[in-house]
């Protein structure tokens, strides 16, 4: 069983990653693999509640973030910095988080088979 980490760092709109990230997430899901999932830099915007992407004429994937779970990816950890700078706390996230330091997720990420960058 290999361990694969997705790590998320663009914008959830505006470019094609954020959306590609979740459904690589929901395809890796259908084999036996230990699934973790990292959100930095802009990508912590693609957990955050409400969002509304009527006006962008898009189809919005904040609903399909709960079913990560079902799919294997269990652990899903935010950058504690990113998310600061970006003035945002873990009760404007949709599904539970883990918040680490850049240290922290450093280690995690060391402790990975394979990192899939998005």
């Amino acid at each position: 069983m290999a361990k694969i980490m997705f790590v998320n760092r663009n914008a959830p709109h505006g470019t094609i990653y954020a959306w590609e990230g979740l459904e690589v997430v929901l395809i890796f899901g259908a084999y036996e693999n230990e699934l973790a999932a990292v959100y930095m830099d802009d990508a912590v915007f693609s957990l955050k509640k409400g969002q509304d992407t009527t006006a962008l004429g898009i189809k919005g994937f904040l609903q399909t973030l709960p079913v990560l779970e079902d799919y294997g990816c269990e652990k899903i950890y935010v950058d504690k910095e990113s998310m600061e700078k970006r003035g945002l706390k873990t009760d404007d996230f949709a599904i539970p988080v883990e918040v680490m330091d850049s240290a922290g997720i450093g280690k995690i990420m060391e402790e990975q088979d394979v990192l899939l960058p998005f």
